[in-house]
Order: structure tokens, then C-alpha cells, then sequence
């Protein structure tokens, strides 16, 4: 090492040391930076890298050797062979291309261990060439040592820097780490060689004339070195920046297409498999770019559309026509498919290969959708418009049909085809009186009139017109003027609802069954001849009329016949009717009469044909119906003094009458109001009877026929008022019916006997009676439920009886209410049954649990043989159905033996057991 320093210090100028120095550092580096970039190109662009990092960092290191042997001062006059001195100008340049290209070429260690000995050993190899084009008076030896030791530095310090190449990093130490490695490498060479040589002179071997001058070496060496030097690091700080611009541009290229979510963009290879994918991709179609790229777009394609060669042919367009773009359905990764817009490019290199395809999709399913249902709407709209029952037409500014609808047509009729839009609207309204009317001079001046009048209206803007036609026909015409001047006009064919209208104000006075005047048009009338009457001192009869046993009429034959019975008293009435009698139907079977007279015989001659047209029979459908009324009357001024007055007192003259069995025509009388008033005051007492704890229960026992035990008991309901005493049933059942208060005091009693019966020591059966009304309300299942689960009482000792009219005036509701009380497990027995109608219908309708045999059929049992047939065929009929039957009224010994010998099955009646109150104790006694 001291050798080394002394060669340098001592047989060395250091001036030309140091600016061999600097040559090899930027020479060094330069090589490196030529490297790099050689590392980071593809083809024929790194090949050019190569070359000129050999070119530029071998003529740098040759400059630094020479220039450090120009400095060395050997004691004799020194000159330069040139054919040797560019040898080894030769040699440096491959030795640092063969470096170069070995670390580009191999692996990693591989590849700094072979450029790293390619250029230590090339620069030693130029190193010894260039001390051989050395010419001087005398003879060089070397010491071998130092000549290996040299080539061994030369190519550690190689390695070394080979090894930083290409990982420099950013920090200013990893930059230059491996040219300081590479300056190192050379200089060591150099050095520790040169000091291992001797000069012995001899002048004899020197020829001075023939060798190049060291002061002309070194200007023309340095030149042409930073020459070289300076153009590589100018190419490769071009190509630095020139990639970084690159590098930058590729980036955000790549941040805006990774960074679009809305688009799916990738590219295609030639053969339309996937290359690459972007996160608009990802999400469009569910794929990862790793689960997609390098396989074929068909994948996105439904499978109809593969076998179809949609997607190749997609391929085919864009290549032929320089693009594809279309609409359709694509599938994502989870199955689900999307309407997608598909724009599909094709890429070429430079020198016009196809190299692959951009592809670009966007999810257009909402578009689509929106898309579709603006044509559904507008479809819709166009059978709207094509089916409303107006027609419908729109004209422009200029009087020009732009549309009309198929009603619009039909509404004038039109010839088939002879309106379209476009027409000028004289000339659709020439077309359409043209084809209406047979005379042309008649439909041209019509023509005319209606069109001159119609626009009159249109351009004033009235908005509503009627027109009514010589046919008959009404058409009612709306206008809604627009903006732009033109006008949206609609047309409605009135003609049968002119006509509704005049049968609604005539019905609004009249019956719309029978054509009477109803009763608003009889107030009136009466209200009319009640001034007259007034002013003559003359008086006016009110007549009040209700049919008897028109309700039978309607159970036994159906409401329609009872309409036709209706129409043919009506019309019986009026033809009865002579000038200045009025008759009207107020509703269902009640009707009403008036006449203005001074003498009381054309009152009573009135009346008369009154009661004649409404007694006899109607034939009806073939059946031979009796007919027959009850008549109230009441006289102005006398009876009332207002129409409500007389109407009302009417009224309570035909109840009079209804409940006669003589009288069919009754006059008010003043004591009917003091009847009505205490029935009033009784309806009254009765809602109160619950709350004054007025109301109280009897049972009369059932027994078996046969065996004579007990069977149960049936609840009675009896009521002690407070002033009046005992109440009987029938003098309030019916009143409680009447004014609603059945209902709270059925249920009182319902859940009464149930909570008695409950505190029984047996299990006997209690049966309560529900009247019509209860069975109608809505919620009596509810209620018998509801009492059940109050009282705990079991539902099997529960017994609901019914009567068949009951079930008469709404059987569909009636029996969904009994098969609703059934299914809580209570029985249902149908009472008096023999009186009513005694349909064999209703027992098919209804599996009830017992019949109970009216008792006015044991009342006549011993005397009456068509009495004991009929109880001998209901008794049959039960056995035959399988349903127990109950005799009421069993009085004496003898019907009861009757009841035995016919197989009835149970029995009731004063000669078992009179009603009573019953307690515990009664019951045990009973039992």
C-alpha cells in the first residue's frame, strides 16, 4: 500500500491525477445511469441503452487510464503507440458493453459476479495493452504481485458496484454508491499496477519521431471525453425525464381509469380475453381483476347469445367498421344481468398490428327501466285514450287536427277513414254534416252555421257548449284552449243522461216502482189543498193506508212477486182515483191518500173506492193472492192542523184499524194519543227495567216423555213494574222489539240464566229464547261467547231457542249466526214449530238439535183429528231426521198418554210443572 501511495505522490502529477480522478467518478457514473435506463427498456431500445453506456463509460475509464498514465513520470522522454493505444481504447468499450449486458441479461448474483469480472478483467486487460503502446528509451518489468493484486481490486470493486446497480433508491449515498464502487475499482487497478513497474532506459530502443505527443493525448483525450460524457448525460437525462413524464402521464392515466366507478373499461387481448380490469369493472360486474383477467369477455354474454356468436361477431364489427357499439343484456358474476351500452375500439401498434381492444360498458338498468315505462305509459295512454267513452280530438294554431281517438269518430259518425290527422277542421266538419245529411245544399249551409258558430265559441273561449242534432242526439262539447294557440276539445254523447235526468226529477217526486207520487210530492199536495181548503172553509182528508199480511206475501212468494203486487194495487188505486184525489206510496206496503171535500159523503165515497180497490185477489205467476188493507183517517182541520200533524194521526187511526178484527177503516179519535203517549211512557219504563232491577226469571220444567225424568228448564222473562204490577210477556215482548230494548234486556237474561244454572247442583239443560232481532245483530255469537266464559257455565247445558220467522227475514245471516253459536258447542232448538211456516227448507238448511211442537196443537189434541195427524207427522218427521221433538202445553193426563203412545220424546206444560222462580233449593226439590 505505501508503494502505491509513494508511485502516486512521488512519480505522479497530481494535477493530471486528479482530472483522471474526475474523468473515471463521471465516467463511472455515467455507465451506471446508462444502465439504468438500459434496465428499465424492452427491445430495441435497451439495445441502444447498452451501446452507449459501453461506448460512453468505456471511452471514460480508457480517458482515465491514459490521462493517469500522462501524469506518470517514468524519468525518461515517453511517446504513445497509436495502433496499440487504440486497441485498448477497443478493448475498454467491449469490456464495459460485456458488463453492462451481463447484468441485464442474467440473474441476480450470476449477474453481478460476471459484469463485475468482465469489467475488472477488460479494464485490466486495457490497462496492460495501453502500458504496451507506451514508448520510452529503455525496458519495462513488472512485479507480479502488484499485477495481481490490481486485477484482483479491479474486479472486487467491480462486483461491489454491479451488485448497487439499479437499486439506488433516492437518497443521495444510494445514487452514487455504485459509480464511487465502480471509480474505486478502476483507480485501485490502475494505481496498485502502475506501481508495480520498473523503467530500465536504453536508448537504443527509442524512436521518438514515430509516437503521438502526451501534451496533444491529453487535450484531445479530455475534449472528446467530456464530449462523450456530456452527450450521455444529457441522452439519459433526456430519457429520465422523458419516463418520468411518462411514467407521470401513465399514472394518472391509470387513476382515472381505475378511479371511474360508473364505466366498466378494460382492454381485450386480439383474441377477447381480458387483460386488464378497472375498479368500474369490478363493480358493474362483480369480478376481481385476478377472478378475470385472461379469460374470454363471451363469459359476460348469456349462454344464447354465445351459441348465437354474438360476442365474436362484436369483435368482427369493431375490426371492420372501426367500432361496435350497441345495448343489451350482460350478466354479472352472481348470475344477475343488467342492461348494459357497450362501446367496443379497436387498438393498433404503430405499425398497424392489432394488439387488442378497449372495451367499455355502462350499466343503463335504470335508464331502461325508465325507458320502459315511459313506453308503457305511453301505451297505456293510447288504449286510454282509444277506450274512454269521450271523444277526443286536438287541434294546432292553425286549425289543423293533430289527433282524435276511435270515440270521436263513432260519436259523428264518420266515414271509415275519411278523418286523419293533418285536416283543416272545416273540412272535418264539411265531411262529417256530408255524410249525415242526404240533401248537399242542406249539409253545406249546416255545415257552415256550425262551423262559424263552434269557432265563435272556441276562439271567445267559452269552455262548455251543448249541440243538439235534429236526430235527437245531444253532444256536449268542452274546450281547453292551449298555449300555442291550438285547442284540446272532448265530446260527450248527453243523450241518454238528459234523458236520466228528467227520470231523476221525476222519481225525486215519484215511486220508482209503482210511478205514485212519493211522499215529498204528497206533502205538497197536501200542503197545496190544506191553503185552499183554508180559504173555502172546507176541510182535507189524510188517509193512511197499510196492506195486511204483506210481509207473508213476501216470506211465502219472494219480494218480486210482492213488487208485482205492489204495481197492481198501485194501479188499482189510481184508476179508483177520480179529479182532485191524490195518491201516493210512501215505501214498502204503506200508502197514503188525500181529497180536499165539503160534504162528508164524497169523503166516505173516497174511502170506499179505496177499500174496493185494494180488497180481492191478484193472480200472480199462477198463484191467487188475497189482498186486503187497513185504513186511519184524519181531517183538516178538525184532527191537525199541519201535514206532519194529520199524517201522524193517521197513522195511529190505521194502527186502531190493524188491530181490529172488525174494522178495516178507523177516524181519529182524540184518545188514540193518550194510548200512543202510554205506550211511549211503557218503552220508556222498559229501558230503565234492567237498571231498576224490575226484571226477574221463571223456569218451567222439561221431562222426558217416556221416563218422566227431567230434562232441563225453559228460561221465561217476567217483568213486575213498580206501578202497574205484573207485566205480561206479550204486552212487552213485542213493545221491546219495537223500540230496540230487546237487545240489552235479551242479554240480561242470557247471562242471568246462565249464572243461575251455573250455581246448580246438576247438569241440566237451561233454553233460552232469542227473538228476530237478537238473531240479526252482528255480534250475538259474540255475546252468547262472551257470557259463557263470564258465567262458566258449560255450553252443553246451553240451549238457544229459535222460532222460524226468525229465520225468515234474513236467512243467510241467520244461519251463519247459528252455525256460529253451534260451533261453541251450544244446541239450538227451533220453537213453535207447526205455526209458522213450517218449511221442511229450514230443517234442511240447519241440523237443529230439537223441534218443540207448538202448543196450540195440544189445546185441540183430544178433540181434533186433524190436530193429532199433524202432531203424529211432526212427531214422524223427527224420528225420521234424527231430532229430538218437545211438546209445549201439556195440560192434562190425556195428551200426555197421546205424546207416550206417539214416541214424543219430551214434554212441557202446566201438568209437569208451572213457570217459577228457582233457586238451589227448588231445583234440588225439583230433581
Amino acid at each position: 500500500m505505501y508503494t502505491v501511495l509513494t508511485c502516486i505522490t512521488e512519480q505522479h502529477d497530481l494535477t493530471l491525477v486528479g482530472l483522471a480522478g474526475l474523468i473515471c467518478f463521471l465516467a463511472s457514473h455515467c455507465a451506471m445511469v446508462l444502465l439504468d435506463r438500459a434496465m428499465s427498456s424492452e427491445g430495441a431500445v435497451r439495445l441502444t441503452w447498452l451501446v452507449t453506456a459501453g461506448a460512453a463509460g468505456g471511452f471514460g475509464i480508457w480517458a482515465t487510464h491514459f490521462i493517469a498514465m500522462l501524469a506518470y513520470d517514468p524519468g525518461v522522454v515517453v511517446g504513445y503507440h497509436a495502433g496499440l493505444t487504440l486497441v485498448s481504447l477497443l478493448i475498454a468499450i467491449v469490456a464495459t458493453s460485456a458488463a453492462v449486458a451481463a447484468k441485464i441479461v442474467y440473474g441476480r448474483w450470476a449477474a453481478d459476479i460476471l459484469a463485475g469480472a468482465f469489467f475488472g478483467a477488460g479494464i485490466g486487460l486495457m490497462h496492460f495493452s495501453g502500458m504496451l503502446a507506451i514508448e520510452f528509451p529503455g525496458v519495462i518489468s513488472w512485479d507480479e504481485k502488484f499485477l495481481v493484486a490490481s486485477v484482483v481490486l479491479g474486479i472486487g470493486f467491480s462486483i461491489a458496484a454491479f451488485r448497487f446497480a439499479g437499486r439506488s433508491g433516492r437518497s443521495t449515498l444510494g445514487r452514487f454508491a455504485s459509480t464511487v464502487l465502480l471509480t474505486l475499482g478502476v483507480v485501485a487497478l490502475h494505481f496498485t499496477a502502475t506501481a508495480g513497474v520498473t523503467v530500465v532506459p536504453d536508448a537504443s530502443a527509442f524512436n521518438p519521431s514515430m509516437l503521438l505527443s502526451p501534451a496533444l493525448m491529453v487535450v484531445t483525450i479530455v475534449a472528446v471525453t467530456f464530449s462523450l460524457l456530456t452527450g450521455g448525460f444529457a441522452a439519459a437525462i433526456f430519457a429520465v425525464r422523458s419516463g418520468a413524464k411518462t411514467a407521470r402521464a401513465e399514472r394518472n392515466f391509470k387513476l382515472l381509469v381505475q378511479g371511474v366507478t360508473d364505466y366498466a373499461i378494460y382492454m381485450l387481448d386480439p383474441d377477447g380475453k381480458v387483460s386488464n380490469w378497472n375498479s368500474g369493472a369490478e363493480r358493474a360486474k362483480g369480478y376481481t381483476a385476478d377472478e378475470i383477467v385472461g379469460k374470454d369477455f363471451s363469459l359476460f354474454y348469456s349462454q344464447e347469445d354465445r351459441q348465437n356468436g354474438l360476442p365474436q361477431r362484436a369483435l368482427e364489427t369493431a375490426r371492420s367498421e372501426g367500432k361496435f357499439e350497441a345495448q343489451g343484456w350482460r350478466y354479472r358474476k352472481d348470475g344477475s344481468s343488467f342492461w348494459a351500452y357497450v362501446v367496443i375500439d379497436p387498438i393498433y401498434d404503430e405499425t398497424g398490428a392489432l394488439i387488442g381492444y378497449a372495451k367499455i360498458t355502462k350499466d343503463n338498468s335504470k335508464q331502461k327501466a325508465d325507458a320502459d315505462r315511459i313506453e308503457e305509459v305511453s301505451r297505456n295512454l293510447d288504449v286510454a285514450l282509444e277506450n274512454i267513452g269521450q271523444g277526443i280530438c286536438m287541434f294546432d294554431r292553425d286549425e289543423r287536427l293533430l289527433l282524435c281517438n276511435k270515440r270521436y269518430l263513432e260519436i259523428f259518425r264518420f266515414p271509415e277513414g275519411s278523418v286523419h290527422a293533418g285536416m283543416a277542421y272545416r273540412e272535418i266538419v264539411d265531411i262529417g254534416y256530408g255524410a249525415n245529411t242526404e240533401d248537399a245544399a242542406e249539409a253545406a249551409a249546416l255545415s257552415e252555421a256550425h262551423y262559424l258558430r263552434n269557432m265563435a265559441l272556441i276562439r271567445s273561449g267559452a269552455g262548455s257548449a251543448v249541440h243538439k242534432y235534429a236526430s235527437g242526439v245531444s253532444i256536449q262539447q268542452h274546450v281547453n284552449m292551449l298555449a300555442n294557440g291550438g285547442w284540446v276539445v272532448t265530446f260527450e254523447d248527453i243523450t241518454d243522461r238528459l234523458k236520466s235526468e228528467e227520470q231523476v226529477a221525476f222519481l225525486a217526486k215519484h215511486d220508482g216502482l209503482t210511478g205514485l207520487p212519493n211522499r215529498l210530492q204528497f206533502g205538497d199536495n197536501v200542503s197545496e189543498e190544506m191553503m185552499i181548503a183554508e180559504r173555502v172553509s172546507g176541510h182535507v182528508a189524510v188517509i193512511g193506508i197499510d196492506l195486511d199480511k204483506f210481509k207473508e206475501v213476501n216470506d211465502q212468494h219472494g219480494h218480486a212477486t210482492g213488487d208485482k203486487v205492489l204495481v197492481e194495487l198501485a194501479a188499482r188505486l189510481d184508476a179508483a182515483r177520480q179529479e182532485g184525489e191524490f195518491i201516493a206510496r210512501f215505501g214498502g206496503d204503506e200508502f197514503a191518500a188525500s181529497k180536499r171535500f165539503d160534504d162528508l159523503s164524497a169523503l166516505h165515497d173516497f174511502i170506499a173506492r179505496l177499500e174496493g180497490a185494494l180488497a180481492g185477489t191478484v193472480a200472480i205467476d199462477g198463484f191467487e193472492i188475497k189482498t186486503g188493507a187497513s185504513l186511519g183517517v184524519a181531517i183538516y182541520p178538525s184532527d191537525a192542523a199541519s201535514v206532519d200533524g194529520l199524517l201522524a194521526n193517521a197513522d195511529l187511526a190505521m194502527y186502531r184499524a190493524k188491530q181490529s178484527l172488525l174494522q178495516r177503516v178507523c177516524f181519529y179519535e182524540a184518545d188514540m194519543d193518550e194510548m200512543a203517549r202510554r205506550r211511549r211512557a211503557l218503552a220508556n219504563d222498559l229501558w230503565a227495567s234492567i237498571d231498576r232491577k224490575e226484571l226477574h226469571l221463571h223456569y218451567q220444567v222439561q221431562k222426558s216423555v217416556r221416563t218422566g225424568e227431567i230434562t232441563g228448564y225453559e228460561v221465561l222473562l217476567r217483568w213486575r213494574h213498580p206501578e202497574r204490577g205484573n207485566i205480561p210477556p206479550m204486552d212487552f215482548i213485542g213493545l221491546a222489539e219495537e223500540c230496540g230494548a230487546i237487545l240489552p234486556i235479551g242479554e240480561w237474561v242470557l247471562r242471568e240464566a246462565c249464572r243461575e244454572a251455573a250455581s246448580w247442583n246438576n247438569g241440566y239443560k237451561i233454553a233460552v229464547n232469542l227473538s228476530p232481532i237478537q238473531l240479526g245483530h252482528a255480534d250475538m255469537a259474540a255475546v252468547v261467547a262472551g257470557v259463557l266464559l263470564e258465567t262458566g257455565l258449560n255450553p252443553r247445558r246451553l240451549e238457544i231457542e229459535i222460532t222460524e220467522s226468525s229465520i225468515i227475514v234474513d236467512k243467510e245471516k241467520a244461519l251463519r249466526t247459528m252455525r256460529e253459536i253451534k260451533a261453541l258447542g251450544v244446541s239450538i232448538a227451533i220453537d213453535d214449530f207447526g205455526t209458522g211456516y213450517s218449511s221442511l227448507e229450514t230443517l234442511r238448511s240447519f241440523p237443529f238439535d230439537k223441534i218443540k211442537l207448538d202448543k196450540s196443537f195440544m189445546a185441540e189434541v183430544e178433540t181434533s183429528p186433524q190436530s193429532k195427524a199433524i202432531v203424529r207427522a211432526i212427531l214422524a218427521l223427527g224420528r225420521s231426521l234424527e231430532v229430538p221433538v218437545l211438546a209445549e202445553g201439556v195440560e192434562t193426563q190425556a195428551q200426555l198418554d197421546t205424546l207416550l203412545e206417539e214416541q214424543c220424546d219430551e214434554a212441557q206444560g202446566y201438568l209437569l210443572g208451572k213457570p217459577q222462580a228457582m233457586g238451589e233449593a227448588v231445583v234440588g226439590k225439583a230433581a
